[in-house]
C-alpha cells in the first residue's frame, strides 16, 4: 500500500483553526478589561444582537410587535459582545482558510487542465507529422512503382529484340524485394 503525500496546506489550515480559538479568548479578555474597547467595540454589537433576537422571537412566536425592547445590562452586554467578537474572529479565520484552500485547489485544477491541453496539442502535432510522413512515403512508393514500370517496359522490349536469357527480370525481382525491405524498415 502506497501512502500519498501528506497535504501540508491542510495541516496548516487545521493549525490556524485551532490557534484561532485561544486568540479569540485573549481578545475577549482584553475587550472585557479595556473601557474603550468595551464601550465602543463590545457593547454596540451586543445591544444590536439583543434587539434582533427579541424582534425575531416575537415574530416567530406571533406575539406581535414589541413596543419596548429592554436593553442588556452592562455586564451582560460586555459578555455577549466579547463572545460575538470571539466568534467573529474564529469565523473570519475559518473563512480565510476556506478561501485560500479554494484558491489553491483552483490553481491546481487549472494547472492540470493546462497540462491536458498541452498533451492534446502534442498528440495533434504528432498525428499531423505522421500524416505528412505517410503522404511523402506514398509519393515515394508511387515514384518507385513508376520507375519499376519503366524498367519493366525496357525489359519487355529487350526480350522481344533478342532470344538471350532475360537477366533484367531477375534484377527487377531483386529490386522489388529490396524496395519491400526498405519500406518495412521505415
Amino acid at each position: 500500500m502506497v501512502i500519498g503525500a501528506f497535504p501540508a496546506a491542510k495541516l496548516g489550515a487545521l493549525l490556524l483553526k485551532q490557534i484561532s480559538k485561544p486568540i479569540a479568548n485573549v481578545v475577549k479578555e482584553q475587550a472585557k478589561s479595556s473601557p474603550v474597547f468595551r464601550k465602543y467595540v463590545c457593547m454596540p454589537p451586543a445591544q444590536f444582537y439583543n434587539w434582533c433576537e427579541v424582534k425575531a422571537k416575537m415574530w416567530i412566536l406571533n406575539l406581535g410587535k414589541p413596543v419596548n425592547i429592554p436593553v442588556l445590562s452592562e455586564a451582560m452586554a460586555i459578555e455577549l459582545g466579547a463572545n460575538l467578537l470571539g466568534e467573529g474572529i474564529i469565523f473570519i479565520i475559518a473563512a480565510g482558510i476556506l478561501l485560500s484552500e479554494y484558491n489553491r485547489s483552483s490553481r491546481k485544477e487549472a494547472a492540470k487542465e493546462e497540462a491536458k491541453k498541452e498533451e492534446m496539442l502534442q498528440i495533434q502535432n504528432s498525428i499531423r507529422e505522421l500524416f505528412i510522413q505517410s503522404e511523402e512515403q506514398g509519393a515515394q512508393i508511387r515514384e518507385l512503382m513508376r520507375q519499376l514500370g519503366d524498367l519493366g517496359n525496357v525489359t519487355l522490349s529487350n526480350k522481344a529484340n533478342t532470344n538471350k536469357p532475360n537477366f533484367p527480370l531477375v534484377q527487377q525481382h531483386h529490386v522489388l524485394r529490396n524496395l519491400h525491405q526498405i519500406y518495412l524498415e521505415e
